[in-house]
């Protein structure tokens, strides 16, 4: 089985899970459909195009670096007014985390899985981390290792510690997320997309088991 390992790590990343203008969230973990979202950038797929070949991946997240959950306020100008009238202000809170490091893995078809190393590394369209200016602070991808043939546990597992140069969390346990059979689920989440069109977006349900364990190599990656 082969899986692709991708670096989320930057200083303000946002994964929306449920939000309304006033209030956009974050999920504390990169959600599913946040990532297709970047893969289909890079591929330079359109919103109207099938996503199957890339809902069908089964996704994993390792929690290297939490982050600090913080918020922006900010304002806009509401100047489409149906009644011509003066434009309102309006107001909203939307939550970013701080300075997280996250691995991300997909497994699957290893031809799929070149072609969107490739994708990742020659995008078609800008990346972000959940948001238009929350941009990747290290390269998404090792260039020289397309993919690994290992399962998604194990290629997870095996992936340097990202940490900052004054840490010291050799040893220290990390959290895993990964897609998972309904009966072995810990939860359900509503973050499989179905369509990112603008007036037709739908998602539906996976199911993710969570756990805590050790990094099986002492290498790391700063960030």
């Amino acid at each position: 089985m082969s899986t692709l390992l991708i670096r989320l790590a930057g200083p303000m990343q946002s994964w929306g899970l449920k939000s309304a203008f006033e209030l956009r969230n974050t999920q504390l973990d990169p959600t599913k459909s946040g990532v297709i979202g970047l893969l289909c950038a890079s591929l330079g797929r359109e919103r109207n195009e099938p996503l199957n070949d890339l809902t069908a991946l089964r996704m994993g997240v390792r929690i290297d670096k939490p982050g600090d959950l913080a918020f922006d306020y900010q304002t806009a100008l509401n100047v489409a007014k149906a009644d011509g009238g003066k434009p309102d202000t309006q107001l909203s809170h939307r939550a970013y985390l701080a300075d997280a490091a996250f691995w991300v893995g997909f497994e699957g078809d290893a031809v799929l899985l070149k072609k969107l190393h490739h994708a990742l590394l020659n995008p078609v369209w800008p990346q972000f981390l959940g948001r238009k200016s929350y941009l990747p602070g290290i390269p998404l991808v090792d260039p020289h290792s397309a993919c690994i043939e290992l399962p998604l546990e194990q290629a997870l597992q095996q992936a340097p510690r990202m940490q900052a140069e004054h840490e010291k969390v050799a040893g220290t346990p990390v959290k895993y997320i990964i897609d998972s059979e309904a009966q072995e689920g810990t939860e359900q989440r509503h973050d499989v997309p179905l369509s990112f069109e603008i007036n037709h977006r739908a998602f539906t349900f996976r199911s993710v088991k969570s756990s805590w364990g050790l990094v099986d190599t002492e290498e790391v990656l700063y960030v």
